[in-house]
């Protein structure tokens, strides 16, 4: 009897072993590379047969004629997709606040002309630290700055963040937003951009 169970037992591992470990991941990575083989591998968006970035990772971008992104928190460096996270920073944080503030600071000096609000994800980073994605407000705020220095109009900005934006999810979900590469992909391509 207990032969038998050891027996079962070990045919019961073998057969779930193959099942959970070989035929379910093949079949979850066929039907991925099936109907969805754009994400399943990375959304890399390619320029001239080279990889530039993924749609699904966000990039610091420090020159003014670029739209800016959220904040990553990650470490050791910015937008690192091997160390997602937050800050862990709450509102009530010194720490926070400071930071915010500095941010502020620097969004007015760029752009010292700008008295609008600014938007918070310009001066907040997301919980993954690796969000591409900024709000329409966020990119609309951007629009002046982008406009002056690369010499078009706001409103030829104003329809490549429209040109850009999604909606919502099922018309319900979450808030419009814009990826922020291929925003500055599309500015860089355009003539009147460059």
């Amino acid at each position: 009897m207990f032969k038998e169970q050891i027996k079962t037992a070990f045919l019961s591992i073998i057969v779930l072993t193959i099942i959970t470990g070989v035929i379910y991941p093949f079949f979850v990575t066929g039907a991925a590379q099936i109907f969805f083989s754009k994400q399943a591998n990375g959304s890399i968006i390619y320029r001239e047969g080279r990889p530039v970035g993924s749609t699904l990772i966000g990039q610091q971008f420090e020159d003014p004629k670029y739209f800016w992104g959220r904040l990553s928190a990650t470490s050791p460096f910015a937008f690192n997709a091997a160390s997602s996270s937050g800050s862990n920073l709450g509102p009530s944080n010194t720490v926070l606040f400071e930071a915010v503030k500095a941010r502020i600071k620097a969004l007015r000096i760029a752009d010292p002309d700008n008295t609008s609000s600014i938007p918070v994800d310009l001066v907040t980073s997301s919980a993954s630290g690796l969000d591409p994605h900024i709000s329409l407000a966020a990119a609309y705020y951007q629009a002046p700055r982008i406009a002056r220095l690369r010499g078009l109009s706001q409103d030829t900005i104003k329809i490549l963040i429209a040109k850009h934006a999604s909606s919502r999810l099922f018309g319900l979900i979450g808030e419009p937003v814009v990826n922020v590469l291929e925003l500055n992909l599309e500015l860089d391509s355009s003539p009147a951009g460059r």
